[in-house]
């Protein structure tokens, strides 16, 4: 958890106190092409769009907490966290007008998992790991449980995979986040 960020987002009129609210949005630059987040991130709530610094993954690491089993829901405990990812993953489709394939997502969500502050090509990598930051600067959580967690998001878009290019994952669980 990051204190600091917590008081910038309040500051800025962010509530904070659920996750499930908030997300990471586009931000395109002046040729109109999406601009990777970096250091400093957007947070959006409601109409509300705030920028604020936060740390790289590995430091916002909180205890030794460990996970449940994630291989059978419900995991009320973590609904937050996985839902701020996933608005924001649903999100980035939305605003670029691209879907990516099932495969895309279990690889994007895979390399969150194993390289959590590395770079990627695909620029939405950056926002799902700026919206896993986030929730760890609201929230304590610890390594395995992160881990866990990106884990968990590879195994769901594998789990859709049905043939190269398909889009089961978006179509059936990143829709029903946004609500379509």
């Amino acid at each position: 958890m990051d204190a600091n960020v917590v008081a910038e987002l309040e500051k800025a009129g962010v509530q904070v106190d659920d996750p499930k609210r908030l997300f990471i949005p586009v931000e395109r630059d002046e040729q109109g092409r999406v601009k990777p987040v970096g250091d400093e991130v957007p947070v959006r709530f409601g109409d509300i769009t705030a920028h604020v610094h936060l740390q790289p993954v590995a430091k916002l690491w909180t205890g030794d907490k460990q996970p449940p089993n994630f291989n059978k829901p419900p995991f009320f405990e973590y609904e937050p966290f996985f839902f701020l990812i996933e608005a924001t993953a649903a999100g980035f489709c939305r605003d670029t007008r691209h879907a990516e394939n099932d495969q895309e997502f279990a690889q994007l969500y895979r390399h969150l998992a194993r390289r959590p502050d590395g770079q990627h090509k695909n620029p939405l990598f950056s926002h799902l790991r700026a919206a896993a930051r986030l929730y760890m600067s609201l929230r304590d959580v610890s390594q395995a449980e992160f881990e866990a967690v990106a884990q968990r998001l590879h195994q769901s878009a594998n789990t859709y995979s049905a043939h190269v290019g398909s889009q089961n994952y978006f179509l059936n669980v990143l829709r029903q986040v946004l609500g379509a």
